[in-house]
């Protein structure tokens, strides 16, 4: 197991090292050398791990998905640490929890922050804040391929055709992941150019955006987008973490045989026009409804960002938006509208097979042939449940460590669902450098749990409690 994960890791290790020798390059290059050497130091310290290339070679045994799921769990715990270094050893006297706080955040596209202005910081630090969404973007979507095997056959035939991967298909997934989720990178970077954002901003929002991360290079949306071209443009762009990474691209190359990968996106864009149009018919007419479309793409794609004029009496309804999620093979978070909706019309199937006993009712999605088992949806109840019993016990235990109520169970609803704080939560206000050191440990811990609970937890509860 160590093996394995020591090679599944050192990718990361390299890309690590990557991001630290651009930004030694930045430094050098616009001569910001207040920080330059903790990207030196980070540098080193993320080699080390490569060097087991040398030494530890990967053995061709099958691997079991309980070693997988480990080492998924291991990269989320340790990989933040070096992330965390150029914080800590910056010139901002942070400590280090407050640095892995920062750090974890990012990697799971969280975007919780413990900096209060970020106009005080080096440009070469906000520009790491980037790279560790987007960074934790790409090893989320990574770990859904190596852990493709616990999905139920529905979800993973939006993926794929394989029943299950050996190594020589997850190595070419992941490549083909690497490459589309670079290409868009770059393609939200130049329509946000193309719109006449800063290039420097533009090239923090292509990460963030395509990570569903929070971190924002400066500290007010207001500020950058300051025109109602630019709140739309940087609406649908925020769409783009929302469908599955691979959507754009079957929809230009779509052929019947492919129509089975866009069935959720299908699914996605009825919510998406559902959603866009009962709040155009009953919200407010004074409010500018771009301000709404822009919170409605935040929280579907639980991003979380929003215009500080966005509406507060919504805040429970972006919330829900916020649980619900978006596609399974994306960056987004949540529960996954796709699972939510087949439990549901599971449910009132069952409910009226038990009223009309004579009829048949079959679990059968449109735009699928596929009958789906029982056992997916006992899947999607139990990863509903385990949401349910996760958001009760650290809602309890971030009110019982000082905060109120109400803002204890929307702080661990963001954490679970890996969403920023903002004005459309009404927690815009809080400030996590002034939280205890006990708070951050269970927001650090809940904030991975939520980043890995649908891709290890369920196959490890029905490893314990349903063997047979």
């Amino acid at each position: 197991m160590v093996n394995f994960s020591i090679y599944y890791l050192r990718f990361f290790n390299i890309l690590i090292a990557c991001l630290c020798f651009l930004n030694i390059l930045y430094s050098y290059y616009f001569d910001l050398y207040l920080n330059v050497d903790s990207y030196f130091y980070t540098l080193l310290i993320s080699i080390i791990p490569i060097l087991s290339f040398f030494f530890i070679k990967k053995k061709e045994a099958k691997i079991s998905i309980y070693t997988k799921i480990i080492s998924v769990i291991i990269g989320y715990f340790s990989l933040p640490i070096l992330i965390a270094l150029p914080y800590y050893l910056s010139i901002y006297n942070i400590t280090f929890l407050n640095a892995y706080f920062e750090a974890v955040s990012g990697f799971t596209s969280t975007g919780f922050t413990v900096f209060d202005n970020i106009k005080h910081l080096d440009e070469s630090l906000i520009l790491w804040r980037s790279s560790s969404q987007w960074l934790g973007g790409l090893y989320f979507l990574f770990s859904i391929i190596l852990l493709i095997d616990i999905f139920d056959d529905n979800l993973k035939k939006t993926l794929t055709n394989y029943l299950a991967f050996n190594s020589a298909e997850i190595l070419k997934q992941s490549l083909k992941i690497f490459i589309f989720y670079s290409l868009l990178t770059i393609i939200i970077f130049i329509i946000l150019n193309i719109f006449d954002f800063r290039s420097f901003i533009s090239f923090n929002l292509s990460m963030t955006l395509i990570a569903s991360g929070g971190f924002l290079p400066v500290n007010n949306l207001e500020s950058i987008l300051n025109t109602q071209t630019k709140i739309i443009v940087f609406s649908f762009l925020m769409l783009v973490s929302f469908f599955s990474l691979f959507f754009f691209y079957n929809l230009l190359n779509y052929k019947k045989r492919v129509s089975k990968f866009i069935q959720e996106d299908i699914y996605l864009i009825i919510y998406l026009i559902i959603i866009v149009f009962s709040f155009f018919v009953l919200v407010d007419k004074n409010i500018n409804f771009s301000v709404i479309f822009l919170s409605i793409a935040s929280s579907v794609s639980n991003i979380g960002v929003s215009l500080k004029n966005s509406p507060d009496y919504l805040s429970f309804v972006f919330l829900i938006l916020i649980i619900i999620g978006g596609s399974f093979f994306s960056t987004s978070s949540g529960l996954r509208f796709l699972k939510i909706f087949s439990l549901f019309k599971f449910s009132i199937n069952e409910i009226i097979s038990n009223a009309k006993p004579k009829n048949v009712f079959i679990n059968k999605l449109w735009f699928s042939d596929k009958i789906m088992d029982n056992s997916d949806f006992y899947k999607y109840f139990l990863s509903i449940l385990v949401f349910i019993i996760s958001l009760v016990f650290l809602s309890s235990i971030i009110s019982i460590l000082g905060l109120d109520l109400e803002n204890s169970f929307k702080l661990s609803t963001l954490t679970l669902m890996n969403t920023v704080n903002s004005h459309m939560t009404e927690l815009n206000s809080l400030d996590f450098e002034k939280l205890g050191y006990t708070t951050k440990y269970f927001l650090i811990l809940f904030m991975i749990i939520g980043r890995v609970e649908l891709l290890s937890f369920l196959i490890i509860y029905k490893k314990f409690f349903f063997k047979n």
